[in-house]
């Protein structure tokens, strides 16, 4: 075992401040390839098949899961599984995308002959631009050759941050050339916070709606209340447009002879509502700023149309959006 009296502090900002170093050399060793890269993606009609062996390719995984999750197709294909049958997931119409920092990793042989067979376009990203991937390559991607941040040279460090900031590059600018969304970005991330904070009101709202008449005795009105369970009933006027709401601080106000007014009498009008279209997020912030547990949604707030849904502060909750 190697010992060392250097402080881990001041290892791990040499480690940092090496690769930050390395990160600012590929950035400014970005020539027209890099385009020629991206626009051979997007004329491809299948498929990016990612591939990569050792810590290489587990950055080659990252890559196809960032190209998946943001409107580019793509897949990782293990090279040692490539040999043995996966080489048929490689089709015409696919861009193969192959990692190895010194572009002479032998496992790699089958994939690169595979795509030089079937005419498949390869982008090759490695350090050595005079190595067998590079000089196979449709498009040479050259890594700034730096030393590896382990200090003895031989676990690959910088080289693979420089390979992870350059597949965050191509995932990005595709993203932009395909004007890729977030309305996009929620259809491949559906589960946990990303996809909670993109959700939108008509996702969760409740379509079955407490409402009543606004010269509808408040035995109904009270009875509407208890038997959907939201604490409000909505008001309506006589073409159905939303023109005021009751909640339980309404019910509290008009204690006194209460069952002998009309929802009219005792409504809160004007109510606070929502579009269908507005996201989750929004609808919970306007309900922490009223201090209200529920919003009534509308086509166009703005406007006296029926209502089309309501939002309680628990389906919120339930989604994962609190």
């Amino acid at each position: 075992m190697i010992s060392s009296t250097t402080e881990p502090l001041d290892i791990a900002r040499r480690v940092i401040g090496l690769e930050a170093e390395a990160l600012g050399l590929l950035a400014s060793s970005l020539d027209a390839s890099f385009t020629t890269a991206v626009d051979l993606i997007l004329a491809a009609h299948g498929r990016v098949i990612v591939s990569g062996m050792g810590k290489s390719g587990h950055i080659a995984r990252k890559m196809a899961a960032t190209f998946a999750s943001t409107g580019t197709p793509a897949q990782f294909v293990h090279p040692a599984e490539a040999s043995h049958g996966d080489l048929g997931m490689m089709l015409k119409g696919d861009v193969v995308l192959v990692l190895s920092n010194s572009g002479e990793t032998p496992e790699l042989a089958d994939i690169v002959a595979h795509t030089r067979r079937f005419e498949i376009p390869l982008i090759g990203v490695a350090s050595r631009p005079a190595s067998t991937l590079l000089r196979a390559a449709d498009v040479a991607l050259v890594l700034p050759c730096v030393e590896e941040a382990c200090g003895t040279g031989v676990v690959p460090t910088t080289s693979t941050t420089m390979m992870l900031a350059l597949g965050d590059a191509l995932a990005v600018a595709l993203m932009e050339r395909r004007a890729f969304t977030p309305e996009h970005f929620r259809v491949f991330h559906p589960g946990g916070k990303l996809g909670a904070r993109l959700t939108k009101v008509r996702d969760l709202m409740h379509t079955d709606l407490p409402l009543i008449a606004a010269d509808r005795p408040m035995s109904e009105a009270l009875l509407a209340i208890s038997r959907f369970g939201f604490g409000v009933v909505g008001v309506t006027g006589p073409d159905g447009a939303l023109q005021g709401i009751i909640t339980d601080g309404d019910l509290r106000r008009h204690m006194d002879g209460l069952l002998s007014l009309t929802a009219a009498q005792v409504m809160t009008s004007n109510p606070r509502s929502v579009a269908p279209d507005v996201l989750a997020e929004a609808a919970l912030a306007i309900m922490n700023d009223r201090k209200i547990t529920c919003l009534f949604v509308k086509q166009a707030p703005e406007l006296g149309w029926p209502p089309v849904g309501i939002l309680h502060i628990h389906d919120l909750l339930r989604a994962g959006v609190i």
